[in-house]
């Protein structure tokens, strides 16, 4: 059965944002969604979280689909670092995803998302267990460096890259409960 794995964003929950809008929408056009509360999530720190999603998505096939947002791309893309897949992951879709921030509130904050920013990851492990790879990023993200990320995303792993405008950081807080561009590029994906 073909399933959705989506991951939040940091310091964030299931049942908030687009979340719940999305897998409402999957699961109509039959897939299994899971949507797991992250270990911590006011604190993330790498290795809980890969070793949390590893045991969420159990079993890694060529009928997992991934969702991540901000901070669950990063999760998602160490979590298939490691993974020992010799197939292709049908499709993946980032929202807000990043490699570099600004902006950051805080001592707090930077200290939590350093790990996140210099741990470096090997594209070359992840590229060949893609299948197809979306990116969508806002005009006006509040964390920056939207073309750097976008030239990162697109060099490194050949992904797709959608510029919305105004979307900011793609949350609640930004006006975005629904996001008919990811139901979409998922359906894309399926074909």
């Amino acid at each position: 059965m073909k399933r959705v794995i989506i991951v939040h964003a940091w310091d964030d929950h299931p049942k908030s944002n687009w979340y719940p809008w999305l897998k409402k929408e999957l699961e109509k056009i039959g897939f299994k969604v899971i949507v797991p509360i992250m270990p911590n999530t006011s604190k993330p720190k790498i290795k809980e979280w890969i070793s949390y999603l590893k045991k969420v998505v159990g079993r890694l096939d060529k009928e997992t689909y991934f969702v991540g947002h901000s901070i669950g791309c990063q999760t998602i893309l160490r979590y298939l670092e490691q993974e020992n897949f010799r197939s292709k992951i049908p499709g993946i879709l980032f929202v807000a995803g990043w490699f570099k921030l600004a902006h950051l509130e805080g001592k707090e904050v930077k200290k939590i998302a350093q790990p996140w920013l210099k741990t470096s990851i090997n594209f070359t492990k992840i590229k060949p267990k893609i299948s197809k790879l979306t990116v969508f990023l806002s005009s006006n993200e509040p964390y920056g460096y939207v073309e750097e990320n976008q030239r990162i995303f697109n060099e490194k792993l050949g992904a797709k890259i959608v510029i919305m405008k105004n979307k900011g950081h793609f949350t609640s807080a930004d006006g975005v409960d629904k996001l008919f561009n990811a139901l979409n590029s998922i359906k894309e994906m399926m074909t």
